[in-house]
């Protein structure tokens, strides 16, 4: 069906009203957003991101986006307006905003879709006999994450990760029970060391073998050096590497991989974003992000390990994930926390709680598995 006009109904749900005006086969050439005073900010966002493909975007606004007589009214005087070859988008806004734009547009025999929100195809509502279609997947992370009024300001490189530094991370996660508590006083030394790149060893862990054996797997890499009681880490990047940086690229090299037979749209890593709601700018970071079908998920990566429940970093992360993914990507995100720790009971709780997914400690050795039954 060749459409002129859009009209769509501004929300927090910003990619239902995006994907079809990517698409070619749908893009209109004109769009108008039904608008209220609380979304305003939201429809600058949204504008953002369309404003490349569609030149011609009007906003027509209501007073009141619960009141549906007032709505319908004013989507009345709008078809006034716009009385060429118009259709609903009736995917976003409020419940009344929805049913009274579908009634008007009913009224008047114009056209209706719907985008289903899990699988990502146009539902024709009217004409009822009028063929649906897969969407077509065309947005990227900066993208989308800017739909949702975050500006992408760094993100980590695209390359693979390096044949020698994958074996060391196999070595890891094979051998989780081994380097857990290794790792755990690493890391410890790691942040010591962060200005000076240097920490000196208390004498507890001067002859503790297993430290020593993880000392060894990095130094082989010379991303370290220990010289009698002296730990020094070659440079900053080594240092952030040995610090949890292993496992950020590790899951990064895994997805990379997952990419093409999962057709993922896009893979990034270590995404900052801006989030200009209050001056200064908010700032957050994700360790890796996905899209696939238009839906964002989002993984973060833990290697430190705190005794105490006050420092719990996968409790930390947990609420991190869950804020993140309704602020960056909207009721569809999904989020995971990948973890070379054993999560506590009350952790896996939360995370069932706020539907988070884990993969941790010993089911690290079938992430690449784990990931695809998440992303599918």
């Amino acid at each position: 069906m060749n459409i002129d006009t859009h009209l769509i109904l501004i929300s927090a749900q910003a990619v239902p009203n995006i994907t079809p005006i990517l698409d070619e086969q749908y893009r209109p050439k004109k769009v108008v957003m039904l608008v209220s005073a609380d979304m305003r900010q939201r429809a600058d966002w949204l504008e953002s991101v369309i404003r490349s493909r569609v030149s011609h975007i009007n906003r027509w606004s209501i007073d009141n986006a619960w009141d549906i007589e007032h709505i319908r009214d004013q989507v009345i005087e709008l078809l006034d307006v716009y009385p060429e070859n118009i259709a609903l988008n009736a995917t976003g806004g409020t419940k009344p905003m929805s049913i009274a734009a579908y009634e008007v547009f009913r009224t008047f025999d114009k056209p209706i879709f719907y985008v289903h929100p899990e699988h990502d195809r146009i539902i024709w509502m009217h004409p009822a006999d009028q063929p649906g279609g897969d969407l077509a997947d065309r947005l990227k992370l900066p993208e989308f994450l800017k739909a949702f009024g975050a500006e992408v300001t760094a993100q980590g490189d695209k390359y693979g990760v390096p044949q020698r530094y994958r074996e060391l991370t196999q070595t890891l996660i094979l051998n989780a029970e081994t380097y857990t508590e290794p790792l755990r006083v690493l890391n410890a030394y790691a942040a010591k060391a962060k200005s000076a790149l240097t920490a000196a060893l208390e004498p507890k862990h001067r002859h503790y073998r297993q430290f020593e054996k993880l000392i060894e797997l990095f130094q082989e890499l010379r991303l370290l050096e220990l010289k009698g009681d002296r730990l020094t880490f070659s440079s900053e990047d080594a240092r952030f590497y040995i610090n949890g940086g292993w496992l950020e690229q590790h899951v990064w090299g895994v997805c990379l991989n997952l990419k093409k037979s999962l057709v993922l749209q896009d893979v990034g890593r270590s995404i900052e974003v801006e989030r200009n709601h209050r001056n200064p700018p908010i700032r957050n970071e994700m360790d890796i992000a996905l899209l696939k079908d238009n839906r964002l998920y989002i993984i973060e990566c833990k290697t430190h390990h705190d005794k105490s429940p006050a420092n719990n970093k996968n409790t930390q992360a947990l609420y991190k994930l869950d804020s993140l993914k309704d602020l960056l990507g909207g009721l569809q995100a999904r989020a995971m926390l990948v973890s070379y720790n054993s999560p506590n009971k009350y952790d896996l709780q939360r995370a069932h709680d706020l539907g988070i997914s884990i993969c941790a400690h010993r089911n690290l050795a079938q992430l690449s598995q784990r990931l695809t039954e998440w992303i599918r």
